[in-house]
């Protein structure tokens, strides 16, 4: 069945619960959540890593961290933009998936060498990548759809699969002595690699979905910008490396990136001619800036927590040996997969029951599960002993409870952005999102810094004590977020209107 044979009508009339073609874009951001969440897995350890790896102090580890993963992010939002304009979702994830390849295999022949190079192209390719396929999904049903949130729970469970594949794997080949950096880059490529060959050959399958939106514009024309948009993208990289190489310059980005960012936002707001839809896009606007908070906490996952797996925990788990930053990269991924069907049905019965909490009431009370997860890190402190080192499985405790606050979140909060968003705006809004990621992990970096002792030959002891205070003060904070989000959720409801 060739292109033309498909139209929007034929895809969105589907039967049954999930279209064909989310699966394969299932199996697409599967593999490249293997890449993305094996890098983040092995970004910290391998920058801490005094011999094989950069050689960074743990302050300047988590400073690094935080800007590389705020770059991904930021970028995009650039790459949702330049998808909407110009090249159409398609073009944009197989441009994005080719750069994230070569990123990393350069990575993979030398890390010491051209780890800055290399991540540059990984965080180019990501931004043209990810915003664009989770766009697709939301393009694979009809408007009011009932069945779009039980599709961006299938989708969200295939990142999670990528992701505890590529935690376990990155982190077992980049910290185990007989392979090492190269072997974790290097599997991260190759899984890439999969997903690309996967779009290409059911990309026939979406029909119009992600076809260039300036299709009607002459050939020749067409492709001058879409080569402009290859050519800028790559044209980033000296600017991008130098930001990474020296983080300061990383905060004078952040600091105008997200002004702009907003002035467009408010922009096409009030271009917006229906009152309904400007007050659709404000709401958006309220999960965008609380989403900034919960990935500030939330992704110490990748920097803090990895450094504190690192160095103050023990590596049994109910009595296995076990490497902590195995355990830290990737139990929560196999909590989502296994909590997020049976969170899914807690929500049928409940709507079935009419007592169902409404998007911004599950946003509040995702926040109140991430003050309790940071608690029990902060109560590991009572379990240590006298070299500081303390349990893997209250550790471990801390991250089933944090993931039922990102369940309560980030899988809705896909959903709730294409729900909002107008068609026009659709990759501007997913790139917002993401955009709210990046200030997110960049604030990660900063607090995670901010736990890390100045003094490079601080004792473990002195080492948990910061990273503990860190994580109360953490868990104080996400609290009053919570019940903040939850009193003035009457408001946020009136502005969605329909939108549930």
């Amino acid at each position: 069945m060739n292109n033309s044979e498909y139209t929007l009508e034929q895809i969105q009339s589907f039967e049954g619960k999930y279209p064909k073609q989310l699966w394969y874009l299932f199996l697409t951001e599967m593999w490249e959540r293997f890449c993305f969440y094996g890098m983040r897995g092995v970004l910290t350890i391998f920058m801490a890593d005094q011999v094989l790896g950069l050689a960074l102090s743990d302050k300047d580890a988590n400073l690094k961290y935080g800007a590389i993963q705020a770059f991904v992010y930021a970028f995009t939002f650039i790459g949702g933009i330049f998808a909407d304009k110009i090249l159409g979702f398609k073009k944009s994830l197989f441009f994005g998936g080719l750069v994230m390849i070569s990123g990393n295999i350069l990575i993979a022949l030398a890390p010491q060498n051209f780890f800055y190079l290399g991540i540059t192209l990984s965080i180019i390719g990501t931004g043209f990548f990810k915003p664009n396929i989770s766009s697709m999904v939301g393009a694979l049903y009809k408007e009011g759809d009932p069945r779009r949130d039980a599709g961006f729970g299938l989708f969200y469970s295939g990142i999670n699969i990528g992701a505890l594949l590529g935690g376990f794997v990155c982190v077992y080949l980049g910290t185990n002595p007989n392979y090492g950096w190269s072997y974790a880059f290097l599997s991260a490529a190759f899984v890439m690699i999969i997903g690309l060959v996967t779009f290409v050959f059911t990309r026939k399958s979406l029909g119009p979905i992600g076809n260039s939106p300036i299709l009607e514009v002459p050939k020749n024309t067409r492709l001058t910008r879409e080569i402009l948009v290859y050519g800028g993208a790559l044209l980033t990289i000296p600017l991008i490396f130098i930001m990474i190489k020296n983080t300061e310059y990383t905060d004078y980005f952040m600091y105008t990136i997200g002004p702009l960012a907003l002035v467009y936002f408010v922009y096409e707001t009030l271009k917006e001619k229906e009152k309904t839809a400007r007050n659709k896009l404000w709401a958006a606007m309220v999960f965008i800036i609380f989403s900034i908070a919960f990935w500030a906490f939330f992704e110490q996952s990748g920097g803090s927590l990895a450094l504190f797996a690192k160095n103050n925990l023990h590596s049994s788990l109910l009595g296995f040996d076990i490497n902590p930053n195995i355990v830290n990269n990737t139990s929560n991924s196999l909590f989502v997969i296994i909590f997020s069907p049976i969170l899914g049905l807690v929500w049928l019965g409940m709507a079935k029951r009419k007592i169902e909490p409404n998007t911004v009431i599950k946003f509040g009370v995702g926040f109140l599960f991430l003050a309790l997860a940071f608690y029990v890190f902060y109560y590991t402190r009572f379990f240590a002993d006298a070299e500081g080192l303390t349990s893997l499985n209250i550790f471990t405790l801390a991250y089933l409870i944090i993931t039922f606050a990102e369940l309560a979140l980030s899988p809705i909060g896909l959903s709730i952005m294409t729900k909002l968003s107008p068609q026009r705006l659709s990759g501007m809004m997913m790139g917002l999102w993401f955009l709210a990621s990046a200030y997110g992990q960049y604030a990660a970096g900063l607090l995670g810094a901010g736990m890390s002792s100045p003094d490079e030959n601080a004792s473990q002891v002195t080492k948990l004590q910061l990273y503990t205070e860190g994580y109360q003060q953490l868990a104080i904070y996400a609290l009053i977020a919570g019940v903040l989000l939850i009193a003035i959720s009457p408001i946020v409801r009136k502005l969605m209107h329909e939108v549930k």
